[in-house]
């Protein structure tokens, strides 16, 4: 099973990761927040409000609720 034990904010929509399997890396979420238009992710356009995370539940959970399965972010970490 795989997940997020530390996330760290960058810069814009840039979060650097590290997983249970050692991988780590940058994951850029600028594209799927500025194209998602569900309210959760809308909330989340301004980078104050984006920055604004920590590891919970294996993945990274936003104030507002949004949580990305880590899977889908392992995939995209590069």
């Amino acid at each position: 099973m795989m997940y997020a034990i530390e996330a760290y904010y960058l810069e814009n929509y840039k979060i650097r990761l590290r997983f249970n399997d050692n991988k780590e890396g940058i994951v850029d979420l600028e594209n799927m927040i500025s194209s998602d238009h569900r309210t959760l992710f809308k909330e989340l356009s301004n980078t104050e409000s984006f920055k604004r995370f920590h590891v919970e539940k294996d993945t990274v959970v936003w104030e507002n609720g949004l949580d990305l399965a880590p899977e889908f972010l392992w995939e995209r970490t590069i």
